[in-house]
This record gives structure tokens, sequence and C-alpha cells, in this order.
């Protein structure tokens, strides 16, 4: 597990974490990430419409632009939007992913304040093993994937390829738009080579690049009357970094990542171009039972996009980050403290404290505190409607846990309260604006001007009763902006998630059964978006030593629901795919 930035066992951990595996991934079907991330505990997900719109991921309620987001260790992020493009992330990709929920700054710096989400694509090792998986599914829905895993000789690697389009459905539910269906192609590459120079260090280059299609509809107009509007994203993330133990106590990490988001719509132009650039070097002793880091990291962040007052802005953050963990028989403590200094408005210090008690076999309880906060956007400090006055955004979170496990059984309990100050949000009118250059035709501006609070419970567990495997998770939270003591918009109050699965002769079957209540689109809580209930079926069949088969029937009852008002969502879909790969 990487909760803090280091490889830890998963029974060394405080942290409130959740692991998506491949197998789970594959069983997943047509789906997008966002979609496999939400059925897990503390995480919602709204789209604007099908698989390849606009989508956002709440984690325990925060801003989807709270998550901090890692493709094997690449930072990716919109300087324009704030927070990861989700639509263009290649789910045939991943390997794994790892859900950190609460802040973690103290170890990963600015937009940490709801948590981490670690995705790694797949490392090769042993002999050559091309694969070649194709899959069909409703609205003319097509995947194709291929690629080659393997290592000899110190080198390990793993290079893929896949595509996906659909012609999807009418995004949008109102008159006034082009009726047509709004479907979606992507096409990505991923890469990751590794080198064992010597048993005690290792050098590897990770590349993945993405580029996505898709249809959405603006409103008519006398210009554009039935116009095909086209959303472009494009992905590009690379990665170089170099591990060394020197000792049997002490090890090294040098790594160098970039990335960019691209966003461009057509007929109507609208272009935004971010790009990242990471340096970390990162120490580690281990002495006994303590383990203590240290790590300089330098983030450097640019975004182009015509909306800025002089058409482009960079900006740099330099920090240093020491952490302390401690694993005692029964006792394990995790501490960590981090200051960053920004280019632009100075610095930040954020820390964290997190004890966990084994208070009898197969217990522990758990409690942690830390701050965090999220730098503004270049968009939001320099665009036209942005405030170069405009301070970070920060978060102070507290949380209670209790945790059992037992072989296949577990149970976990989880209270938290994560308050926000700072908040930036967009002030329509130019009456609250200052030291800004306000232009566009609507006026207003970004301004700190709210508060928020993201607090709840949430509760999680697995179990095998007779051949059934069953998981479960509910939440109740109430996310708030408590200024005006209104529910913050398109996240539930209460939410849950249960999957089964078995076999039955050499088929793996499962059932889901996702639920969530109502919602507001807005802010002022005047439009409800009804809760819904969704009911989806798997199968996995492992046909030969070399074929495997997975089939899956989303929304079985083809309920309709909006997650984002006049916007529609895909009623009941199929998916069958089948998959070659050499022993």
């Amino acid at each position: 597990m990487t909760a803090n930035r280091v490889e830890q066992p998963l029974s060394d951990l405080v942290a409130d974490m959740s692991i998506v595996d491949r197998e789970t991934i594959e069983k997943a079907g047509a789906a997008g990430v966002a979609d496999v991330l939400a059925r897990l505990p503390g995480v919602q997900m709204v789209r604007n419409g099908a698989a390849g719109s606009t989508t956002s991921v709440y984690l325990r309620g925060a801003e989807t632009r709270f998550t901090a987001v890692y493709i094997d260790g690449v930072r990716i992020d919109s300087q324009s939007t704030g927070g990861a493009s989700w639509q263009d992330i290649p789910l045939e990709a991943i390997d794994r992913i790892e859900v950190l929920r609460g802040p973690a700054a103290a170890v990963y710096g600015s937009d940490a304040i709801g948590g981490v989400i670690q995705i790694f694509t797949k490392k090769g090792e042993g002999k050559a093993k091309p694969y070649v998986g194709l899959g069909w599914g409703s609205r003319g829905t097509v995947k194709a994937q291929a690629g080659v895993s393997g290592g000899a000789q110190g080198w390990d690697y793993n290079l893929g390829v896949s595509h996906a389009s659909s012609n999807g459905f009418d995004s949008r539910t109102v008159t006034g738009y082009n009726p047509d269906a709004d479907g979606y192609r992507n096409n990505a590459f991923n890469g990751r080579i590794g080198y064992q120079i010597t048993p005690n260090q290792r050098v590897e280059a990770t590349a993945l690049s993405s580029y996505m299609n898709s249809g959405y509809d603006a409103t008519i107009s006398k210009t554009a009357p039935m116009a095909d509007d086209r959303s472009i994203y494009k992905m590009y993330t690379m990665g170089l970094n170099w591990q060394a133990k020197w000792s049997d106590i002490y090890s090294t990490k040098l790594q160098y990542t970039q990335s960019r988001d691209y966003y461009e719509t057509k007929p109507s132009l609208y272009e935004t171009d971010t790009r990242l650039h990471n340096y970390l070097f990162q120490n580690e002793w281990k002495l006994g039972m303590h383990t203590m880091t240290a790590a300089l990291e330098r983030r450097e962040d640019s975004l182009v996009n015509n909306s800025l007052d002089i058409g482009r802005r960079n900006r740099s953050q330099n920090a240093l980050a020491l952490g302390y963990g401690l694993h005692a028989g029964k006792h394990t403590l995790q501490l960590n403290a981090r200051h960053d200094k920004d280019s632009e408005f100075g610095g930040n210090s954020t820390g964290s404290a997190a004890y966990g008690y084994e208070f009898m076999p197969n217990w522990r309880a758990t409690a942690s505190a830390g701050t965090a906060f999220r730098a503004p956007t270049l968009y939001q400090r320099f665009s036209m409607y942005g405030d170069s006055a405009l301070q970070p955004e920060k978060g102070r979170n507290v949380e209670l846990g209790v945790k059992w496990g037992k072989g296949s059984d577990s149970f976990s309990a989880t209270v938290y309260r994560n308050n926000i100050s700072n908040l930036i949000s967009y002030v329509g009118g130019t009456g609250t604006c200052t030291s800004v250059q306000v232009s566009g035709p609507k006026g207003g501006c970004y301004a700190n001007v709210a508060h928020a609070r993201y607090e709840g419970i949430t509760f999680a567990g697995t179990t095998r009763l007779g051949v059934v495997n069953l998981q479960a998770s509910v939440d109740f939270q109430n996310p708030r902006d408590t200024d005006k003591d209104l529910q913050l918009a398109r996240r539930s109050k209460r939410y849950a998630s249960l999957s089964a699965d078995t076999k039955v002769a050499g088929w793996k079957l499962g059932a889901e059964m996702q639920t969530a209540s109502k919602r507001y689109d807005d802010a002022a809580n005047k439009n409800v978006l009804g809760g819904y209930t969704l009911w989806n079926l798997s199968a996995q069949k492992q046909l030969t030593a070399q074929w495997s088969l997975v089939a899956r029937l989303n929304n079985l009852a083809n309920k309709r629901y909006e997650l984002a008002r006049t916007y529609a969502t895909e009623g009941r879909s199929g998916y069958i795919g089948v998959k070659w790969e050499a022993n």
C-alpha cells in the first residue's frame, strides 16, 4: 500500500483505504473508471450524459478537485476546471486502484483535501505473454485491446493499446438541443518498462496517452441549428524513477514526472491546456519498529487558455515533507508534516497524526486528525473571471474508526468531519469582485466566500454465506455549505452498495445493487434530483487455459434517473467480451 508514499503492509495502515483489483476491473465491462469507483464506500460519481462526458468523483462528499489523482505516480490535474479528467482515463490499462479516504496533504501536498486515488498499470514478469481482447455492447459499443507483458535478464515490460467507442444516446432530456445520439471514441496507449540494475537498484519508465472524442449538445442557435458538438480530450503522462536500497535500513527514490491535460470543443472553439512537472527525492529509514521518511518535492504547473489575462500562466511549489511511523505490537502510529512554498502566495504548512490500537484479537480502533489545502487553479486566479488575490482552500479533518477482520469476514465503521474554509465559489455580478478583470457577458468572478463541512459515517463489510461472497457498504453523510446551511449540490445524504458472487459450474456469477437518496442540482437547493436504485448482473468464465469470457447487464430494471439536471443516463445495457492471453 502507498498511503504514505512508501510501500507498507496492509496490516500497518491506519488510514481508511479501499483496493480495486484486476479481476474487479475486468468484470466491469464497458464501464468507465468512475463507475468502478462509485461502487466503493465513500465515493459518488456524477456524469453529464454518456460515458465520455464530463465526469466528477466526490470522495466523502468533497469537491472533485479535492482528490489528488496519480497514474503510476504521475500527478494528473486540470488547472482550468480543477481535478482529474476522469472520462479520459482508459479502464483497460489499469491493473489496480488504491483509494485513500481522508486528507493527505501532509504527504502529497496541494489537492489532497478529500483523499488520494492512485491508479497503477500492469507490471510485466516472466516469459512474454501477449493478449488480445474484444467486446461488444448495447448502442453500438465496441471495445478492443491488445498488448504484451513479460520480463527477462533484469528487464520487465508491459505494453498495451486499447480502443473503445459507442454510438451513445441523446445526452439532454429537454428541448432546445440537438436530439442526436452523443457517442464517443477513445484510443489509448500505455507502457511500463523497468530494469533491475542490481539486486538493490531499479529504474523504471512509464507512459500513458489517451485521446477521447465525445459528443455533447450545446444550445441550438441560428448559426448552429443542429451542430454536431464535440469535446476533445487528450491526456499524456510520463514518469521516470530510480529506486535504490543502500543498506538494510536506508533507501531512496528519485523521480521525475510530467503530464498534460488538454480540452477542446468544436464547432464552438474553446481550448485549455494544462501541463504539470514534478520532481521528487524521497528518503526512507527503517530501524526495527520505526520508519522515517524525508522528501523534497518540486511541482511546476502551467496553463494555456485564451481566457487568461496574458494567455499563459505558470507557478511552482517547493516542499519538504517529513514522516514517522511506528508499528509496535498492538500499537500503530503515523505522523506527517509538510511545508509547501508557492511562487505566488507564499507558504502552507500541513500535518497529520494517526493512531491505531488492537484492543481485542482481530479488533482495531483508529483515530486521526489532519490539515490540508488546495491551491487555486491558474484559471481561477488569472482568467477574465479570476482574482489574483485568491487564497488556498483549507481543510481540517478528524475521524474515528473501528475495524474487525477474520478470514473472509470483515467489518469497519468510520466517522469523520472535514471543515473547509476559504472555499472558492463563482460569484455572479460585479459588486463583490475586487482586484479582478471582469469582461464576460454575465460578469462575476471567483472568490473565497464560502465554508463547507463534509461529515458522515461509513459502514463496510464482507462475509461468506455458504458458497456466496457478500460485500456491502452504506454511507450516511451531510455535505453542507455551512454559511447558508444548505446541502452541497449533486451529493446524496445516503447511498449504499451491495454485491454478491458465487461459482457455479465453472462460472463466477455476480449481482450488484447501488442506491442513492435524493440530491439537489443547484447550490440553492431548489432543483431536486430524485433518488435511484440500480441492479447489475455479471458473469465470468475461464473457457480454456488461454480464453476467458465476461458478460454484464447494467441497470437491469431500466431505471430512469438523473445525476445532473436535464442530462440523461443510460438505460438497460448489456456487454460481452472475450480475451485471449498466452500462458
